[in-house]
């Protein structure tokens, strides 16, 4: 059991920089012709972040099947990135919580149906993965790096191009400093067991290959994360 003061503290790292910074690097094409990552140390000197984070971004990349390891010989690229979640940056500024989580609305509980349809065993397995390192994570953004790699997974499984393209512009967004900071103070003990147990019927619905109950559990999902997210909002402002 999670302690409550690690699940919603406001103390967060730089993990996420150094996964948007691998993603962007695997995705640029400059990688080595066998993939190869930067080292560990190469890139806690060239982003000035702690091995601590360096370690976290790659394990969930992994975990997203996006880098595989090899002892001793580093970290590569599994598949290519898709650039245009990099791009879609460019709207960040001015698009409000209400326009990103109506968006989702409309994305993601399609790509969870989508997904009960096409997903394969392995990747339910990961899914299941995910789903239980969001539940044990100890602090904020070990939570975020996780239930992103969960819902990234779902989209990806759902393999419709056009969709997943729009899910990568709202990842994108929802990958920001000030995106992240609203997540974690939108966060209680008792909001995140429910999310823990909405992510396991979203797993579930996909597993039985059913795509009615997974597109409505999506959907209960991101409806009780806008409500979440808005009381939160209107705290801060008050």
């Amino acid at each position: 059991m999670r302690d409550e003061q690690d699940r919603t503290g406001p103390g967060r790292g730089n993990a996420m920089m150094v996964r948007n910074h691998l993603l962007e690097l695997i995705g640029s094409g400059n990688l080595s012709g066998d993939g190869r990552l930067p080292t560990e140390r190469e890139l806690v000197t060239s982003l000035g972040v702690s091995r601590r984070a360096v370690r976290r971004a790659i394990r969930s990349l992994e975990d997203e099947g996006l880098v595989w390891r090899r002892q001793g010989k580093g970290t590569f690229a599994g598949q290519p990135a898709d650039p245009v979640g990099v791009l879609a940056a460019r709207i960040n500024n001015g698009t409000s919580v209400m326009e990103v989580m109506e968006a989702r609305l409309c994305i993601e509980p399609e790509l969870a149906a989508l997904c009960a349809r096409r997903a394969l065993p392995e990747e339910i397995a990961r899914m299941r993965h995910l789903a239980h390192r969001q539940d044990v994570a100890g602090d904020p953004e070990a939570l975020e790096l996780w239930d992103g790699a969960l819902h990234r997974l779902i989209a990806t499984a759902a393999r419709n191009r056009p969709l997943m393209v729009a899910y990568a512009m709202l990842d994108e967004i929802r990958a920001s400093d000030d995106w992240m900071a609203l997540r974690i103070r939108a966060r209680s003990d008792a909001s995140l067991r429910a999310t823990d147990e909405q992510h396991m019927r979203v797993v579930d619905a996909i597993e039985a290959g059913d795509a009615a109950a997974a597109r409505s559990a999506m959907r209960t999902h991101l409806d009780a994360r806008l409500r979440a997210m808005v009381d939160a909002r209107g705290s801060a402002e008050d």
